[in-house]
């Protein structure tokens, strides 16, 4: 599980300019949310990492698609 989670942090990092502490902070709720979805049978790496990097940009707002400009018009 360390693995994915370093996979996440460093892609993460690479899309977000972010302080240590944040950065801290966001590996620190990627693991109890990777933890969550391992316990609930998930085991698919690469499946993972991606439901990680979603769950982090979901949590910064910036995949919210109204925020990027779509308005659905």
């Amino acid at each position: 599980m360390e693995a994915v989670i370093d996979r996440i942090m460093m892609t993460y990092d690479l899309l977000m300019n972010r302080t240590a502490a944040a950065s801290a902070e966001a590996r620190a709720r990627v693991t109890d949310y990777l933890t969550k979805l391992m316990e609930a049978g998930e085991k698919d790496t690469h499946r993972l990492t991606v439901c990680g990097l979603t769950y982090l940009r979901e949590l910064d707002g910036s995949s919210d698609p109204v925020k990027a400009g779509f308005t659905g018009l």
